[in-house]
């Protein structure tokens, strides 16, 4: 209360503090990520200091320690990882069309980031009390998608609709699993050639499934076209198709 008896008014100067010091981590975790890049995962906070431009302890006016650090670092990364793979959810005509461009995105982030990847995957549970990790929240948001997306179509076939998710799920799993493998073990084989052999196995689970069913498509048919009924895009999903 003021003097008057009055109710106090808000600080402004403790909003601006708060919007200033928001920034400024955002700004000290963008330094990070560019020292990720340049220095690997073993990336010390010095040089993540001198990449801010700052010296190391005045990170700490910002961050509580270096848990805290890492974990505003893993946040951010599964923030731009999400938004990098939004090409997954963009249906083109064919199944095939469809898978290539999964694959093609989740890989070619894997590939093009493998430096941040392996940070992830080693400080990404630093100061998480729930137990999560940045790789496995990316994971589980790109299989909850095509959980949808099966749901939809398997529906649409009439197929049972509840093996959606273990499919979902185990696809993801098999494509971070076997692109991180490549990561650190190329064996001579190229990108483009692993994105190719990945789409056309996951293909050969997804035929092998639908014929069980007694479903057979043509993976370089539309699939408006090969559907007994009209293809509107799922529900609550982000996928359209064209």
């Amino acid at each position: 209360m003021t003097p008057s008896g009055s109710p106090r008014r808000p600080d402004g100067r403790a909003a601006r503090w708060a919007g200033q010091r928001e920034r400024r981590r955002r700004e000290f975790v963008d330094a990070a990520l560019r020292a990720i890049a340049e220095h690997g995962p073993e990336v010390t906070t010095e040089q993540i200091a001198d990449e801010a431009g700052v010296v190391r302890t005045r990170l700490y006016k910002h961050f509580d320690d270096t848990a805290d650090l890492q974990r505003t670092i893993a946040d951010r990364a599964a923030e731009l990882i999400t938004a990098e793979l939004t090409p997954l959810w963009e249906l083109t005509s064919t199944p095939m069309q469809m898978i290539t461009t999964a694959v093609g995105a989740h890989t070619g982030w894997l590939a093009g980031h493998g430096n941040l990847y392996r940070y992830l995957t080693r400080h990404s549970h630093a100061g998480r009390r729930d137990g999560r990790d940045a790789v496995t929240d990316v994971k589980t948001t790109i299989a909850r998608q095509l959980t949808v997306l099966f749901e939809h179509y398997l529906t649409i076939f009439e197929l049972d609709s509840r093996i959606a998710d273990a499919l979902a799920f185990g696809i993801v799993g098999f494509v971070e699993s076997t692109t991180a493998r490549w990561l650190e073990n190329p064996r001579q084989i190229e990108l483009t050639d692993l994105a190719g052999l990945l789409s056309h196995w996951i293909w050969r689970i997804l035929d092998d499934t639908l014929r069980a069913g007694g479903v057979e498509l043509d993976p370089h048919v539309r699939l408006s076209d090969q559907a007994p009924s009209p293809v509107p895009p799922p529900d609550g999903n982000h996928v359209s198709e064209p």
